[in-house]
């Protein structure tokens, strides 16, 4: 869907299917999020500027997605009764879980990430390979059984 170096050209709606965007670090891959169906896809860091992308987003799975181009995106903004609006909306909902995962990565225990995947992604959980859950959480995935088997011990997921 996007490599990382190349320009977020078009925003995405996924009708059906699942991603994840990544950040590749010393030869390694760090799951940073996953959208599912009825979610917007894009990098607007690279989107909004036309830059270079500094993360990639991979299909999970097969995807069904609607695609809307910048210039299609000020399109519809400016036709579009309340398209600015919706916009908004969304961009702001955008923020405030991008904030809530960053501020995760500083605060948070991988236990306490793992136990927050399971509630925010709890619908697709099956879909996602577990070394994509691993990296998400930030944890190798030898470290991700462990927590796995300690919750599962303790009745706590």
């Amino acid at each position: 869907m996007l490599t990382a170096g190349e320009i977020c050209r078009h925003l995405l709606f996924i009708e059906s299917g699942l991603v994840r965007y990544y950040l590749t670090k010393d030869g390694e891959d760090q799951t940073n999020y996953f959208n599912k169906e009825g979610d917007f896809v894009c990098y607007y860091p690279s989107f909004l500027p036309k830059k270079p992308s500094a993360v990639g987003i991979q299909a999970l799975e097969d995807c069904v997605v609607w695609q809307i181009s910048f210039d299609g995106l000020q399109q519809l903004y400016k036709e579009v009764e309340y398209g600015e609006r919706f916009g908004r909306l969304g961009i702001e909902a955008v923020f405030v879980q991008v904030s809530a995962q960053i501020d995760s990565i500083y605060t948070d225990t991988p236990e306490l990430r793992y136990k927050n995947f399971l509630h925010n992604y709890s619908d697709i959980v099956q879909r996602i390979p577990q070394y994509y859950i691993a990296s998400y959480v930030g944890v190798k995935p030898q470290s991700l059984s462990r927590i796995r088997k300690r919750l599962s011990g303790s009745g706590g997921y």
